[in-house]
């Protein structure tokens, strides 16, 4: 079965952006609900389907493919709820894991979630200094919950 276990934290300062280039991302939801969800991207060039199911802690069941970009796409546009999620993605190593700092644009600008992959819930794992606030857990921060509930619409914006 496939899975992913990860934390997410806000962050306190923009130096991520020294260390990587940020990859354009478009992402919608077809479906959403009782912690499981169906996603469609386009990461830079490249299109994918996202199973998703729900969450037991910090774990919760992912399966996901890559598909034709026009497919995705098209999906994007005709199935999946709006306002659609747009961001920039930046990968950046840190003493050996890859930290993925999403920073959102359109109905969410202004809001920059930074996550880590861990293989286990308890592994160990250094902070980089640009890591702010733990906010793993915390729903509103999901985005199937951001289509919902876009980050500009909150009523006191952290």
């Amino acid at each position: 079965m496939g899975s992913e276990i990860e934390r997410k934290f806000l962050t306190q300062s923009d130096d991520y952006k020294n260390m990587s280039k940020g990859v354009p991302y478009m992402q919608g939801y077809i479906c959403s609900g009782k912690g499981r969800v169906v996603r469609v991207r386009i990461a830079g060039a490249k299109g994918y389907i996202t199973i998703k199911g729900p969450h037991e802690g910090i774990k919760r069941a992912e399966y996901e493919y890559e598909i034709p970009v026009d497919d995705a796409r098209e999906m994007l546009e005709n199935l999946c709820t709006k306002p659609l999620i747009e961001k920039h993605r930046y990968s950046v190593p840190h003493e050996g894991f890859i930290w993925e700092i999403d920073e959102f644009h359109g109905e969410n600008e202004g809001l920059v979630v930074a996550e880590i992959e861990l293989d286990n819930e308890n592994q160990k794992f250094s902070i980089p200094s640009w890591i702010g606030k733990e906010v793993t857990g915390e729903s509103k921060y999901y985005n199937s919950s951001l289509i919902k509930n876009p980050y500009t619409k909150w009523d006191s914006v952290i």
